[in-house]
Formats: structure tokens, C-alpha cells, sequence
């Protein structure tokens, strides 16, 4: 027999999105049941943002290991290190068992019923859910939240499974491979390519693009180009994969239809993410799609009324952030408040080596928008702390108005440069204009007097170059 339950607020997926409208609708006095039948923290916690960012972090401690050993400026000789590719995943998986337990910790304490199962729906108001233990539960709602996510997009001629790994499967890997080739040059693809290089891996890149990051500017990404040359890694740009097998490896066509193979002992496939729209009974709900993804206004509401959608399965941009605030936004309106889901700006940030962080415009997304804009680009190389973390590479950009000095866009790439991703994000949200940043007194020696300098640089006033 199944058991019926009723609530205010049914959230199906306990991703960053999803656990995040639970929790502020917990605390907003919203009964709320959130159903999520894998591990709670999503995608983003589990097999996502802070595992990849944890095998970063070892891979380039590793590699600082190995440059010490080789010869350091800095003065510092270290034997010949090695790495534990099985502790590094244990290390990996306790960060992950400590976010996502902490998760389950606030949705208790937020007064949320967590159920651990597969949601399948019969409509806006109800779905019922298979439970781990065996039995189910159906359950009634006056508002459906969709969190369900996205999942990696897989190529046809090679499908998942064995030495045809996922992004999933590069977090856990068994042994390193000695050869990876890495299908995709987006920053999923690159973030662990230059990890597994890092660690020893012979990586080889393969993207249809002409170009790395190929939806960022190429002004930013050629300080990535130049580190991936530098680092040894392997470039077929403008070239397709057509299949893999054990023998030769993968199989590589470029513009000009030549066919060649790359020996590999493991492919990652990494061309994207697609949001999660099917078995979970979306298609009983009859809801207005945006191409593969549900389609939402200005208030994360569907096309039926009291049915919410929020995060990745929304589509672009897949950001956890974004699925974050969009669940707070909901939340809030279930509530009875007045919110709607309009940032100024939404930071991305790409944790490559360096790092690139675009937050608004580019000064061709200026252009292109009838914008007049003034741009301005003060260099790592004239930064007194750069230097002194031997990171010297890379650049802060500012956009801005021409009449007003309204900032519009910052860009920035180089060692580290995800942290000023809140600087950004704040000076647009604020409406601050070049002087407002340029005015204010940055700490010394700090990489932040870079966005100072950019600023003051904008306004003609550039004091250090």
C-alpha cells in the first residue's frame, strides 16, 4: 500500500538548486518534502564542482612537488615525490562526505522531509515516490519545484563505460592512465586535462572549435593556449572524433576529412551538459519547452501555474550559483514576497590553469549591443604580489560606459583570479561606475590593485604602467 503525505512545497532534486529553495522554504515556515534519489548536494558536490576542484588542488600541489625537485628559484630542494592516486580519491570523497552530510544537517534543521527516492510525476500536483527501501510514497503539493539538473552529453560512436570516461569518471580514476585524450576543449575538458597533466598523464585535447574556451574571448584564453603549450599538453583543434577503438586508440578527423588515430589507455568525453528532462514524468506536466529545456519567466514559473523550475534543467547557464539563487528566489515567493530572478550580471568562472573569470560584458558583447564602452586591461605582470607568487601572467579588464562610467563587464584571468569573482559581481550589481572602484583604497601588496588599476586605467589616470 502506499503511503499518502501532503505538503505546501515538493522539490524534486536536492542539487544546489533544489536543497537551497528547501532550506530557505524551511525557514520562510513553508511545509516542504524534497525528493532526491541519489546523494543530496547534486551533481555540484558529488561528482561535480568540489570533487573537480579537489583534484585540482592535489594535482597542483604534485606538480609544485615535482618543479621543486627539478630545481627551484625560491630555494627549495625536495627528493623525488610520487603520488597516491587511490589516497587523493579517499582525501577527495571524505571533502565530498562532509558537504553533502552537511547539507542533510541544515535540510533537518530547516524542518524539511528529506525522502530519499525517485520522483516520477502524474501531474502539477502529484508525484509519488520509490523509495530505497523498496516501498513508496505519494505525494500532494500545492507548489512543484523541478531541480532535476543535467547530465553529461554522450557521443554516439562512443558511449560511456569502460575506458570511455565521463567527467564523473575522471574524479575517481583507479590508476592514472599514462595516455588521455580528452574530447572537448570547454573548461570541463581542460580543468581536468591540465589536472591529469599535472599528474603525470600524456594528454592529448581534441576540439571542433579553432580555438580552447571557444565561448570565451579569445584575448582571454590566450594566456590558457600558452600554459597548455607550455605544460606539454597535446592541441587538435578544428578536429572531430569518429570513434575509438583498443588497438589504435582514438580516431581523429580534421577540416580537411584526413583521418588519423591517438593511442589512448582512457578518452574523456567532455563536449557538455544537457538538462535532466526525462524519467521523472515531465512529460505529464505538458509544459512550454525553450529547445531541450523547460522554459521559465522572470520568476522561475513554468507555463502551468504553481509548477517552478529552477537550475541547469532551465538551461544556460548550468551554474550552481545560478540554480542557488534562483531556488532563494523561489522560496521567497511562495512566501508571499515580491521577487523575481533578474541579476545584473552572473559570474563564470573557469579553474583552469590560470584561471578565467567573466562577469557581464565583454567589450564585444558591448559592441554588439549598440553599446559606446571604453575597456581597459592592467596586467599580473606589473602586480607586486603577482611577482612574488611567481604568477605574473594574465590581466584584470574593466567595461564600462563611455558617457557615464557605468561598469558593465570585468574580465580577468591568472593564478587565482576565481576570488575576485564577488568584487565583480558587487560593483555591477551596486551600479558603481569606474571611479567608484578606482577611488577606493585597495590593500597592498594584494592581486586585487589589479582591479584598481584596471579602473583608474579606464578613467586615464593609470598609475603603475
Amino acid at each position: 500500500m502506499t503511503k499518502e503525505i501532503t505538503t505546501k512545497l515538493l522539490v524534486i532534486g536536492g542539487g544546489p538548486g533544489g536543497y537551497v529553495a528547501a532550506i530557505r522554504a524551511g525557514q520562510l515556515g513553508i511545509p516542504t518534502v524534497l525528493a532526491e534519489g541519489a546523494s543530496l548536494g547534486g551533481t555540484c558536490l558529488n561528482i561535480g564542482c568540489i570533487p573537480s576542484k579537489a583534484i585540482i588542488h592535489a594535482a597542483e600541489e604534485f606538480e609544485r612537488a615535482r618543479h621543486q625537485a627539478a630545481g627551484s628559484a625560491l630555494g627549495i630542494r625536495v627528493s623525488d615525490p610520487q603520488i597516491d592516486i587511490a589516497q587523493t580519491v579517499r582525501w577527495k570523497d571524505g571533502i565530498v562526505a562532509r558537504l553533502t552530510g552537511g547539507v542533510g544537517t541544515l535540510l533537518r534543521k530547516a524542518g524539511v522531509q528529506v525522502l530519499k527516492g525517485w520522483a516520477q510525476m502524474e501531474d502539477g500536483k502529484t508525484a509519488t515516490v520509490q523509495l530505497q527501501g523498496g516501498e513508496s510514497v505519494r505525494v500532494r503539493c500545492e507548489h512543484l519545484l523541478l531541480a532535476t539538473g543535467s547530465e553529461p552529453v554522450e557521443l554516439p560512436s562512443m558511449p560511456f563505460g569502460g575506458p570511455i570516461w565521463s567527467s564523473t569518471d575522471a574524479l575517481s580514476p583507479d590508476v592514472l592512465p599514462r595516455r588521455l585524450v580528452v574530447v572537448g576543449a570547454g573548461y570541463i575538458g581542460l580543468e581536468l586535462g591540465i589536472a591529469y597533466r599535472k599528474l603525470g598523464v600524456e594528454v592529448t585535447v581534441v576540439e571542433a572549435a579553432q580555438r580552447v574556451l571557444p565561448s570565451y574571448d579569445e584575448e582571454l584564453t590566450e594566456p590558457v593556449l600558452q600554459a597548455l603549450q607550455k605544460q606539454g599538453v597535446v592541441l587538435h583543434l578544428g578536429c572531430s572524433v569518429a570513434g575509438w577503438d583498443a588497438r589504435h586508440g582514438v580516431h581523429v578527423r580534421n577540416a580537411r576529412a584526413d583521418e588519423f588515430a591517438l593511442p589512448a589507455e582512457r578518452v574523456l568525453v567532455a563536449v557538455g551538459r544537457r538538462p535532466r528532462t526525462a524519467g521523472f514524468g515531465l512529460e505529464s506536466l505538458q509544459l512550454d519547452m525553450a529547445g531541450r529545456h523547460v522554459a521559465i519567466d522572470a520568476h522561475c514559473r513554468t507555463s502551468m501555474r504553481n509548477v517552478w523550475a529552477i537550475g541547469d534543467v532551465t538551461g544556460e547557464p548550468m551554474l550552481a550559483h545560478r540554480a542557488m539563487a534562483q531556488g532563494e528566489c523561489v522560496a521567497e515567493q511562495i512566501a508571499g514576497r515580491n521577487r523575481r530572478f533578474e541579476p545584473m550580471a552572473i559570474p563564470a568562472v573557469c579553474f583552469t590553469d590560470p584561471e578565467v573569470v567573466v562577469v557581464g560584458r565583454t567589450p564585444g558583447e558591448a559592441r554588439a549591443a549598440g553599446l559606446d564602452c571604453i575597456d581597459a586591461a592592467f596586467p599580473f605582470a606589473a602586480n607586486g604580489r603577482a611577482m612574488t607568487l611567481e604568477s605574473t601572467g594574465g590581466f584584470v579588464r574593466v567595461v564600462a560606459r563611455r558617457d557615464n562610467h557605468l561598469i558593465l563587464g570585468w574580465q580577468a584571468v591568472g593564478r587565482g583570479v576565481a576570488e575576485l569573482a564577488a568584487a565583480f559581481g558587487q560593483s555591477i550589481e551596486m551600479g558603481a561606475r569606474l571611479e567608484d572602484v578606482g577611488h577606493t583604497i585597495h590593500a597592498h601588496p594584494t592581486m586585487g590593485e589589479a582591479v584598481q588599476e584596471a579602473a583608474l586605467r579606464a578613467l586615464g589616470q593609470a598609475l603603475h604602467i
